[in-house]
């Protein structure tokens, strides 16, 4: 059999595969944004993708160093750089913690991180709704158990841990460790951990101090605490949380990761995680591109519109909690406490109707199907910024009730051909 017939065999079995995707509705493609359109969809919180004040700062660095263009390579080759070793110390000390390693991307930072610290012996025990990469990661780890807990259950995790200490002598002895992973900002809920109880719990249950908390700030980067410095921060946690990771995607415009720690676990990471060993580093630019960001932040200069954007926060709940017809209740479920991040759901039947309803208005959401979410929650997800205005906030709550108003006059089941490419079926 040449070539050329394998590859019509595998070609059959793949597409066979992506057919059933179709037909579920699950289907992934890539769509390109549409011109005019408000932004309720991306994780540009702060909206400095098109700040002219992010734009020349960023020229500005460029302007002041002699730098190359590329890396040039892997970190442990020719890619490392005494400018990215300051970057990681500035950001570093900015955030309160000891250390820190850049990655090329928050997945990246996460899968290394599960797969190569917990040892073998250890356990892993992470909220249910944790990221996709930490997954990745947790499957490549020699850890002997992972477990999950149900999301920001304090009284589960307990009874994870005590489970855990009954069943493994080393770690009631202290002779092993458990990680515990959470999530600053839920991607898909807006929710908050609730990190305090959380450390105090881990600090009640687990002898000889052997519990470590990893806590990803991705969505909390820049959004926020004291200048966009995160949920741990906010809390005074820097010397009770073991690593943090700090992604610079979302609302820091940019690209790439950092996990803050200790000195010996940056050394660490540098000799085992593989996702840092075995890739050419960030190019220069993009390095340049993540100061210049974190200037803004350590000079004050997001904070006004941070400001705005949890005034926005509180004006989209009570706009939508204002909605109190039977038709807006039966269709729609809103969130009944506002959330203390810029990211809602409104979980419906119907998401990707709505969420066609809504491009059609030019206001750019996304539906959001399991197995993003777990059956039974299939939502639109809102996610507000800086850049948006109040009078926008209010026609998208308008806009909301004009599709309730819509489906409540509707005949039967309308059946809607809806661009599986809006639907969003992958954990952000």
């Amino acid at each position: 059999m040449d070539n050329s017939q394998k590859d019509q065999i595998l070609e059959k079995a793949l597409s066979s595969l992506l057919e059933k995707r179709r037909q579920s509705s699950t289907l992934r493609t890539l769509t390109l944004p549409s011109p005019n359109q408000t932004d309720f969809s991306s994780n540009d919180f702060l909206s400095l993708s098109t700040s002219p004040l992010l734009k020349s700062a960023f020229l500005s660095e460029l302007s002041r160093t002699n730098l190359p263009i590329g890396s040039g390579g892997s970190r442990l080759l020719d890619g490392n750089s005494a400018y990215a070793e300051a970057l990681e110390a500035e950001i570093a000390a900015f955030h309160g913690a000891e250390a820190g390693l850049l990655f090329n991307s928050g997945f990246d930072a996460n899968a290394g991180f599960f797969a190569c610290v917990p040892q073998k012996g250890d356990v892993v025990v992470y909220d249910e709704l944790i990221h996709a990469s930490v997954h990745d990661g947790m499957r490549l780890s020699r850890a002997a158990k992972r477990v999950p807990f149900r999301h920001n259950c304090v009284a589960d995790l307990r009874r994870v841990i005590e489970e855990s200490l009954k069943s493994s002598t080393d770690l009631k002895y202290g002779k092993s460790h458990m990680f515990i992973a959470v999530e600053a900002v839920y991607s898909m809920d807006g929710d908050l951990a609730p990190l305090k109880t959380i450390v105090e719990t881990v600090d009640d249950v687990l002898p000889n101090g052997c519990g470590y908390i990893v806590v990803d700030e991705a969505h909390a980067t820049g959004v926020l605490g004291p200048n966009g410095r995160g949920l741990v921060c906010i809390l005074g946690l820097e010397k009770k949380v073991f690593a943090r990771l700090h992604t610079f995607g979302k609302a820091l415009a940019c690209n790439g990761a950092i996990i803050l720690g200790s000195p010996i676990l940056r050394e660490y990471l540098i000799n085992y995680a593989r996702p840092l060993i075995y890739t050419t580093f960030m190019s220069y630019p993009n390095l340049a591109a993540i100061r210049a960001s974190y200037t803004l932040l350590q000079q004050g200069k997001t904070v006004e519109l941070a400001a705005h954007l949890h005034s926005l926060i509180q004006t989209f709940f009570t706009e939508l909690r204002s909605k109190r017809s039977d038709g807006f209740k039966r269709l729609l479920k809103v969130p009944s406490i506002c959330p203390d991040s810029p990211i809602f759901w409104i979980q419906t039947m119907e998401p990707k109707p709505l969420a066609k309803y809504l491009q059609q208005r030019r206001i750019m959401v996304r539906a959001v199907v399991p197995p993003t979410v777990p059956d039974g929650t299939s939502r639109v997800r809102v996610c507000l910024h800086a850049g948006n205005t109040e009078l926008e906030v209010k026609n998208l709550v308008r806009s909301l009730d004009d599709w309730v108003v819509l489906q409540q006059g509707s005949s039967g089941k309308q059946e809607s051909k809806v661009d599986d490419g809006f639907a969003v079926t992958a954990r952000l």
